[in-house]
């Protein structure tokens, strides 16, 4: 009898890790293809489950399949379930091995190049076991639907599922070169600023806010705007403009008088950085992974960006 019923869990548990996986990929060829099983064995599994639980799951045309309504909640209930097992197992394991594994880490190519990057060898040091696979692009990650693991955002997010763990506040600072500032000006107050070419991450104003707590809105202009803060740097590097570059990135250039601090009484809005993950059952590599970003970045008082 106890056989008979630990055959059925584990059946049970198989057609639920089977329905995530097409829930996932909105496609019974897909998920095929992720388990390693034939297509008729997941679309028969899937036609068992559903008259097990005694509702159509999936809504099925020729194109994709789509939840339900039940099969929605169902993913709910079943992503839940097999988190909380998978996790289970790790944590045994865990208890006679450090955490190793891929972290799958998605993040802006900025973050990544300031502050991430002289935190990596430290962090190797202490967990050999763990390795990274980055995704960069400035696309933001579907965490349910997409392989990652844990997103680095900055600002809250839209999200309201998703859980948000802030890990710094990150700062930025004006600079421009000496002889951009020679042949232009030093700008003494934000509105002169209308008057420079600023170096832009997108066509919008900028924001600055006083030491004592004002606040001024300028409609900068300039030649380039890009997605890039080590391009704008290097452009500001080389007498294009005027930029905000983070404000632990800068310093190097700043002792070396490469770049010198615009309106040094003004800065634009602290940012807070956020890791984001789908759930708040982490396997180890992945919580030791956001301990060691809140403690290390707030030890190295980190400003804004």
């Amino acid at each position: 009898m106890l056989h008979w019923r630990h055959n059925l869990a584990m059946d049970i548990f198989r057609n639920m890790n089977l329905f995530v996986e097409v829930a996932k990929a909105s496609s019974f060829r897909r998920a095929a293809e992720v388990l390693g099983l034939p297509n008729s064995t997941v679309s028969r599994r899937i036609a068992e489950l559903e008259r097990d639980v005694g509702l159509r799951l999936f809504n099925r045309s020729t194109r994709r399949v789509e939840l339900t309504e039940g099969g929605r909640l169902y993913f709910d209930n079943c992503q839940r379930i097999i988190q909380e097992a998978t996790l289970a197992h790790q944590e045994l394991t865990h208890l006679q091995a450090q955490p190793s594994g891929v972290i799958r880490a998605s993040m802006p190519v900025d973050f990544s190049v300031i502050y991430l990057s002289p935190l990596l060898a430290d962090f190797s040091r202490r967990y050999p076991g763990i390795r990274f696979s980055l995704d960069l692009t400035p696309n933001h990650a579907d965490l349910v639907g997409d392989p990652v693991d844990v997103a680095i955002r900055m600002g809250p997010p839209k999200d309201q599922s998703l859980i948000a763990r802030p890990i710094a506040r990150l700062g930025t600072v004006l600079v421009a070169s000496p002889d951009y500032l020679q042949k232009r000006g030093m700008p003494g107050e934000p509105q002169d600023l209308l008057g420079h070419d600023c170096l832009r991450m997108k066509d919008a104003p900028w924001t600055l806010i006083h030491r004592d707590g004002g606040s001024q809105s300028v409609d900068v202009t300039g030649q380039f705007v890009a997605n890039n803060r080590g391009l704008l740097q290097q452009l500001a590097l080389s007498g294009q403009g005027i930029v905000q570059s983070a404000d632990s990135w800068v310093q190097a250039d700043l002792a070396a008088q490469r770049l010198v601090r615009v309106l040094p009484d003004w800065a634009p809005p602290v940012v807070s950085a956020y890791a984001l993950t789908a759930t708040r059952l982490l396997p180890a590599k992945v919580r030791v992974f956001i301990d060691y970003l809140v403690a290390n970045m707030a030890r190295a008082d980190q400003g804004v960006s």
